[in-house]
């Protein structure tokens, strides 16, 4: 017997109380299923670009005219997801625009196949210009999209709907979506990763207008975020520190990135075995390929995540990625939208708000406890960022 929908959202609801988050993972073969499942996966999302990704293409093949889609996500996901995936529920990555398909027919064998839900994946909001006006004229569109989470919600499927503005937001809403996901883009990072995405700064606004409509219209509907700039467990942190997401789904940072970073490595430790001069050879292009293209930024946000309670230098965060203090300022404020200064408040602050809410603290120990030596600075940032004094924000949102 298949979990019901009501099962599904009351068993994300406990992870919520208990772990404060939920994870997703869109995945393209049962291998990364299977240790998905492992480090703690709430959602398995089956999708045409994690496949794509599986053939050592980029995620954006899963919208090229390749291979159908549906039949693609149905084929892989009946063969190596469900089999292997216990008691986590796997989403079906419905391109809903299909000609081919009725689309209320589909969701049906959809659901008997095995899968709980489903999710709307090719989404032509990633679409734009011209091109999407052409799709739309014949009815390749976000309505068909629409549709197929209204007709899964009224089969007792349940539904998770990427997103890309507020309008779509309140329409996947009004049809029933259990799961709003703000959709900030392909994800950045490694060989295949996005060029151009959108910076943090602007997918934290993004994110949170989203998610602002979703409170007011449907506070029950579970919120998460996907992708984009969002690809290390510092960038979720700063997230959920600046937002009110309540999860992350990762596609790209679970079956492509790892695997990309790790495989080659090893292939050349291997090859160069028992070699020794092609060993000292290979350290050398080794440490120069780790200061040649290491991810200073990436670098940058994972020391912040992990020690904005200490003193914090940017020039020797520099120092230590081997760049110029310049070089890294630049690269900082182009990824994340904001100056060093600009997002080391912002997570110092937002992370005393977690705690005010979660916890009895003394305003002047929550200064020290968050990196700020002098409290009068620490009252200073914080009424700047979020309009009122630590004291009054503990008046209204503190623990008694």
């Amino acid at each position: 017997m298949f979990p019901t929908r009501e099962h599904i959202v009351a068993k994300l609801r406990h992870q919520l109380r208990v772990n404060r988050n939920i994870l997703g993972v869109s995945c393209g073969s049962g291998l990364i299923a299977k240790q998905a499942v492992r480090g703690g996966a709430d959602l398995i999302l089956a999708l045409s670009s994690g496949r794509f990704r599986q053939m050592g293409q980029g995620s954006l093949a899963g919208f090229m005219p390749f291979l159908n889609s549906n039949k693609l996500v149905m084929d892989f996901g009946l063969m190596e997801l469900i089999p292997v995936v216990k008691d986590i529920p796997v989403l079906f990555g419905l391109f809903a625009s299909d000609p081919t398909i009725i689309l209320r027919q589909y969701i049906r064998d959809i659901r008997n196949a095995g899968f709980v839900g489903i999710n709307n994946y090719p989404t032509v909001g990633l679409i734009d210009g011209n091109f999407r006006e052409l799709l739309e004229q014949i009815e390749i569109s976000f309505d068909s999209e629409v549709e197929a989470i209204r007709v899964a919600h009224e089969m007792d499927m349940f539904t998770l709907a990427f997103v890309f503005n507020e309008d779509q937001a309140i329409r996947m809403l009004e049809a029933g979506a259990d799961v709003i996901c703000v959709h900030l883009g392909f994800t950045r990072g490694g060989i295949l990763g996005a060029a151009k995405y959108i910076s943090l700064e602007a997918g934290v606004r993004l994110s949170q207008s989203i998610f602002e409509v979703c409170e007011r219209l449907s506070p029950d509907a579970i919120r998460m975020i996907y992708g984009g700039p969002v690809h290390t467990p510092a960038d979720v942190e700063y997230i959920y520190n600046n937002t009110s997401a309540q999860g992350y789904i990762g596609g790209s940072t679970f079956d492509r990135i790892p695997v990309e970073t790790t495989v080659a490595k090893l292939a050349m430790e291997f090859k160069s075995a028992g070699n020794i001069e092609q060993q000292d050879e290979l350290i050398q292009k080794m440490l120069g390929g780790i200061y040649n293209h290491f991810d200073a930024v990436t670098f940058v946000k994972e020391y912040v995540a992990a020690n904005y309670m200490n003193k914090i230098l940017f020039s020797d965060l520099a120092k230590v990625a081997h760049v110029s203090r310049s070089h890294l300022s630049t690269v900082f404020h182009k990824e994340t939208g904001y100056t060093f200064s600009e997002y080391l408040a912002d997570f110092r602050i937002n992370k005393a708000c977690k705690l005010f809410k979660t916890r009895k603290i003394k305003c002047s120990d929550m200064a020290l406890m968050v990196g700020y030596s002098d409290y009068a600075n620490f009252s200073k940032a914080f009424k700047k960022r979020i309009g009122v004094s630590p004291i009054e924000y503990v008046r209204q949102h503190g623990q008694g």
